[in-house]
């Protein structure tokens, strides 16, 4: 695979496949390196009923705005494999398929090299557009639950039956962690759900999906600078909900009505014995007053706009937790789905721009080494960034950003071929960029 590129773009998701269409269409000679296949993060990272939260018109890539007869529906994991391999289809990028990235170094002059499992080539410009869910998170607590126990990432389950009859524990109420307690709930299964600080929306509210109203509020667009601390701002985890049969909000008291067991966040194990903090109470009031800060700034908004919207009443909570600290012995359940996240895996990418927390610093995808991009990080620049729903923009801003380092190297070089007609200089190792001997 040696080869010189003008750019490499490393992932083929989404975010790689935007990155390409730009630079295709600015007439950028570059190659998409995907590891897997196209769509590999939806098709080997999703249970079976997993869709997405987010309505259908907002899948609008670059060239290919969303043209089915759902708009306001919600593609399954299989419908976003579907829609990437045809939207890949609709232009036919340089994409690789089956080629893993290794190594990335810059040079000392300035270029950068790249070793994958396909051999090795050079670059001067790269965009990580590989997003931020490398590893599989687990703590590292779930060593003490006895071997009996089936453990899984989320990323791994898939069905209620792939896990054993009983009881199972599911910890971590983020979007993953909530649909998966859902779909064991709702195949009959006795769940255990040790409750996070997670915020959660309603699905609809007013008479129209809950992200139309921000949408049309503008929130997809508001760049995290505008917040008072950005790097918080990017830690924040997603609101729960569901687009599941139409979507629906998840109602976790709801479910503790029909038998589901909640619990505060998981504190320890030992001994035989779960142990949850006391904070279930307080979790579940943060979730609900965030969902009720939403629609307070949507009421704002009709107020403002003078608009005809059905009023509704606000969500009543159907059922309220007992204080304290509860426990659960380890005999009592027969799995453990960790709904716990996921680390960044960036020990390929050998050049410093990375924080004391392996977080890439960047401003809207532009590092601080020239040439170097990130593409698909969750707000990136705005709360769309990590989202079908603003992929489109941060590709077409990189794009603008790549092109115009591209023509300020071009000028650098004509100025200095310019200067060898009246100036002397030594010449040059074009390999180190030194003064040849």
């Amino acid at each position: 695979m040696t080869a010189h590129h003008a750019v490499v773009v490393v992932g083929g998701g989404q975010a790689g496949l935007s990155m390409s269409w730009h630079l295709g269409a600015l007439g950028v000679e570059h190659v998409v390196l995907e590891r897997d296949r196209v769509g590999h993060e939806w098709r080997d990272r999703r249970w079976d009923t997993f869709c997405l939260v987010t309505p259908n018109w907002q899948v609008d890539l670059p060239g290919f705005p969303y043209a089915g007869d759902d708009p306001d529906g919600f593609m399954s994991g299989a419908e976003v494999v579907e829609h990437l391999e045809k939207y890949a289809s609709s232009f036919a990028p340089p994409l690789r398929e089956g080629v893993t990235v290794t190594r990335l170094r810059r040079t000392l002059d300035g270029v950068f090299a790249l070793e994958t499992t396909a051999g090795s080539c050079t670059a001067d410009q790269v965009v990580i557009a590989t997003g931020p869910y490398h590893e599989p998170a687990v703590p590292r607590l779930a060593e003490r639950l006895p071997s009996a126990i089936t453990q899984l990432h989320s990323s791994h389950y898939r069905r209620p039956e792939q896990l054993p009859a009983g009881d199972v524990l599911v910890v971590g109420t983020g979007q993953s962690g909530a649909q998966i307690a859902e779909d064991l709930h709702l195949a009959g299964r006795r769940v255990h759900l040790a409750v996070g600080s997670a915020p959660r929306a309603a699905r609809r509210y007013r008479g129209r999906d809950t992200l139309a109203w921000l949408d049309a509020m503008g929130h997809y667009t508001k760049g995290v600078d505008e917040f008072g601390d950005a790097d918080e701002v990017r830690l924040r985890a997603n609101h729960y909900m569901t687009g599941r049969d139409g979507g629906r909000d998840i109602d976790l008291r709801a479910f503790a009505t029909q038998g589901m067991r909640l619990h505060g966040r998981l504190r320890g194990i030992d001994d035989g014995v779960i142990a949850f903090a006391g904070d279930l109470a307080a979790n579940l009031d943060h979730a609900d007053a965030v969902a009720d800060g939403i629609k307070d700034a949507i009421d704002r908004w009709i107020d403002a706009n003078g608009l005809d919207a059905p009023h509704e009443e606000r969500y009543v909570p159907v059922w309220r937790p007992a204080r304290g600290e509860t426990t659960l012995r380890t005999g009592d359940i027969t799995a453990v789905v960790w709904a716990t996240g996921f680390h960044r895996d960036h020990r390929w990418i050998q050049v410093p721009v990375f924080d004391g927390r392996g977080y890439p610093t960047h401003e809207r995808g532009v590092t601080s080494c020239p040439g170097l991009y990130f593409l698909g990080l969750p707000w990136q620049w705005t709360w769309g960034s990590g989202r079908f729903a603003g992929i489109a923009r941060d590709a077409r801003h990189l794009a603008a950003t790549i092109t115009a380092a591209r023509r300020s190297r071009v000028t650098e070089d004509v100025s200095w071929l310019a200067g060898t007609a009246t100036e002397t200089f030594p010449a040059l190792d074009w390999v180190t960029g030194r003064a040849a001997a």
